[in-house]
């Protein structure tokens, strides 16, 4: 135990006596009253003693599930058992939220996506299956009495992850930790101490028999990290990434001469760096992973010039589509796959504006292209300049502000957010005298290349272009 004196143990208990509500005090009463244990533990207990916001309270118990079904019956306002299978019960008392689960151990069979669960009736036990040492510390109730049985204070202190047994069986019972280890290394700022680091590049792909969903879901957390890039970097030099995100590793393979970094992925880590500090609410999973994976093409598309010079012709192209198939395979929702991979599709559109030679119809088109994400695609091409050369970055930063100066120009003269035709389909069938079909769709198709090409021209004008068109095209 860590906390060897009385002292000590009073002033961590009175740390935690500050993030638990009456109510909690009161159903630990309940429990001790019907000859049980209950305890928080895990991350509140880590957080409270880091002074970070403490949002949900996790308890453990050694009462089996039915017991504690009778325990709160009466007692709480809500009950909940979606989780019994798994030991856990769910509560609610007043504006409270609560869950509840038996003491267990949880091991992955070797060719099992399923964990094991068995119950267990120590809370040292409980604490021993945890995945991290700042982890398995726990709050005895009522009262915060402070259980560290594997060091975890001191590990807060050195902001360091060890397992509380062996690395080797703390992941062969649950693979994802050795994702979640890297996620802390971003959430937290912690590093990674060399037995855990040495068992995560020997047991790596051990990480595929977790599902996608899972995989995702800690990938999600580490890239909305407070250090993505730090995180980032465990994955790779764990081997982790090869087996969730092999695209990654792949860049550092890849001399970068265009912007003079050792590799693509010093270039990304920057380009990551960069489109994090224009975030204005908090992180963008969409801007963070579009800024990670914008260059993952690259590898897939170098080419040799003349000269030793190299091209990477298209990788935007090539990356968009290997982003999409990526994103898909780690179960991302739909419209995160649309959004980042249109993203990594756009990213270099801006290089063609030159010294500002665009037409208005092609800032038009950029608009319209970009659609709802024109403000991530802002702040990514703005990341995507690395370049050392201070006369050529800023005179990059003044040209794309003259083109988001245009923009603005342009939005407010002709609302660009929603640029339509200025006929729609009803006038479309009326001025050609036609009825719903592919024709109409055609029409509209050809008035919207109109709108972006002239802009506002008028009603009369867009239906005497419509009729010109319609003869020419022969379908009056």
């Amino acid at each position: 135990m860590i906390v060897s004196n009385d002292e000590q143990r009073q002033a961590v208990a009175q740390l935690l006596r500050r993030v638990v509500p009456a109510e909690v005090e009161e159903l630990g009463g309940l429990f001790a009253t019907a000859g049980h244990e209950l305890a928080i533990v895990g991350g509140p207990v880590r957080d409270a003693l880091l002074n970070r916001p403490v949002t949900d309270l996790d308890f453990t118990t050694d009462a089996p599930p039915h017991r504690i079904l009778e325990i709160i019956d009466g007692w709480a306002d809500a009950i909940w058992t979606i989780g019994i299978e798994f030991g856990t019960v769910g509560l609610r008392k007043g504006e409270h939220q609560l869950e509840i689960t038996t003491y267990r151990s949880e091991t992955y069979d070797p060719k099992s996506r399923k964990p094991e669960v068995s119950y267990g009736t120590s809370l040292v036990e409980d604490l021993r299956r945890r995945d991290f040492a700042v982890n398995a510390m726990a709050a005895t109730l009522p009262g915060c009495g402070f259980v560290d049985p594997f060091g975890g204070l001191e590990d807060l202190g050195r902001r360091l992850l060890r397992t509380p047994g062996r690395p080797e069986d703390s992941f062969s019972d649950d693979p994802l930790r050795m994702m979640r280890a890297a996620r802390f290394v971003s959430q937290l700022g912690f590093t990674i101490a060399p037995e855990v680091m040495a068992a995560m590049k020997e047991m790596s792909a051990r990480i595929e028999i977790v599902s996608a969903e899972r995989v995702q879901a800690e990938l999600s957390k580490l890239v909305c990290g407070a250090h993505p890039r730090e995180g980032l970097a465990a994955l790779v030099e764990s081997g982790l990434a090869l087996h969730v995100l092999p695209e990654l590793p792949e860049l550092r393979l890849e001399i970068d001469e265009h912007h003079r970094h050792k590799d693509v992925y010093d270039h990304s880590m920057i380009v990551l760096d960069q489109a994090i500090a224009q975030e204005e609410d908090g992180p963008d999973l969409i801007l963070r992973l579009a800024a990670l994976l914008h260059d993952i093409g690259k590898p897939r598309t170098r080419a040799h010039l003349p000269g030793g010079r190299v091209s990477f012709h298209h990788h935007e192209m090539v990356g968009a589509k290997m982003t999409k198939k990526r994103l898909t395979a780690l179960k991302y929702p739909k419209e995160v796959i649309a959004d980042v991979s249109r993203l990594v599709e756009l990213h270099l559109r801006f290089h063609g504006y030159g010294e500002g030679e665009w037409t208005d119809s092609a800032v038009r088109r950029y608009v319209r292209d970009a659609d709802h994400l024109l403000s991530r695609l802002h702040k990514l091409t703005r990341a995507d300049c690395t370049t050392r050369n201070k006369r050529k970055a800023e005179r990059l930063a003044r040209t794309y502000d003259a083109l988001e100066e245009r923009i603005s120009r342009l939005a407010a003269e002709e609302e660009l957010g929603r640029i339509r035709p200025e006929l729609d389909g009803v006038e479309i069938q009326q001025a050609l005298g036609i009825t719903p079909g592919p024709l109409v769709g055609r029409a509209y198709k050809f008035l919207l290349e109109l709108r972006l090409d002239q802009g506002m021209i008028g009603k009369e004008e867009a239906r005497a272009a419509l009729l010109e068109w319609a003869r020419a095209e022969n379908v009056l």
